[in-house]
């Protein structure tokens, strides 16, 4: 036999306090169902219900994004390294919808200013931030126009399920291809000691295409990375953590003191010929 069970009534103090949630959130900080959703950690259809049953009323005409449409996005005319390195970003932990552009990153709340600084300097536009209920930080922007834009580059709206690679453009120039490389290891990547006391640098996708091309990248930049098992790459030698600090760098500021911390606060010792 199965129990059915019909959700508690709000009492008067949850009802209140729900009420003042949702007028901070909704009316004072203009955020959208989207985003509500998202910091509450419900459905979209919940935070809905809960406005009517409330008596706020809805006004999807007073956000930035009605019906999509961001006039103050600036699409990029020529490619360049700081798209090239958005472009990895996305790769690694973006996502793309119908109309919006997201970055979701975790607790990596240090590199949240540097990937907004990235996408305002390209779009001309300040992208929002919002907070989930489990800390993690999700930036995104509202723009059906720049969605299409990023398909049309190669991008996907689901990654694994197209099986994603590095648009063309960015191989063609070594520029690109370092700025690319170090957005994909900056999200998908992680910097850990082995029990043997070595550092390593992982980077880790679901994407064959993406893996192999960005092996490859790693080869054709003077690194020596291993094969991939399962769905990672690693790069192991001395030799390659020196040259990936020295000409590839991070910009996800943990990833960068955790590599310092396991070479006891400096570089890795460059090997003698």
């Amino acid at each position: 036999m199965i129990e059915l069970f019909m959700p508690r009534r709000w009492n008067k103090t949850e009802e209140r306090k729900s009420k003042q949630e949702l007028i901070r959130l909704y009316v004072k900080e203009n955020k959208t169902i989207g985003d509500i959703a998202s910091i509450l950690g419900l459905a979209e259809s919940s935070i809905y219900q809960r406005l009517l049953r409330l008596g706020i009323k809805s006004t999807p005409f007073k956000k930035i994004t009605y019906k999509n449409i961001n006039h103050n996005i600036t699409i990029p005319k020529t490619y360049s390294e700081q798209l090239a390195e958005m472009v990895g970003i996305l790769l690694g932990d973006g996502h793309l919808s119908p109309t919006q552009v997201t970055v979701t990153l975790g607790k990596k709340d240090e590199y949240v200013d540097y990937v907004c600084g990235l996408m305002g300097k390209l779009f001309n536009v300040k992208p929002k931030v919002i907070t989930t209920k489990d800390g993690h930080y999700v930036i995104y922007l509202g723009s059906a126009r720049l969605v299409r834009w990023f398909l049309n580059m190669g991008l996907a709206f689901n990654k694994v399920d197209s099986q994603v690679d590095i648009p063309s453009w960015c191989v063609k120039k070594r520029n690109f291809l370092v700025n690319t490389v170090r957005g994909l290891i900056d999200t998908d990547g992680s910097v850990y000691k082995l029990r043997s006391g070595n550092v390593q640098i992982s980077f880790c996708n679901r994407s064959i295409p993406l893996l192999k091309s960005t092996r490859l990248a790693l080869v054709s930049l003077g690194f020596f990375p291993s094969k991939i098992s399962g769905f990672n790459i690693y790069l192991t030698r001395k030799n390659d953590l020196r040259l990936y600090f020295n000409k590839i760098g991070f910009n996800n500021k943990k990833n960068e003191k955790r590599f310092l911390e396991f070479n006891n606060g400096r570089l890795v010792e460059q090997q003698t010929h």
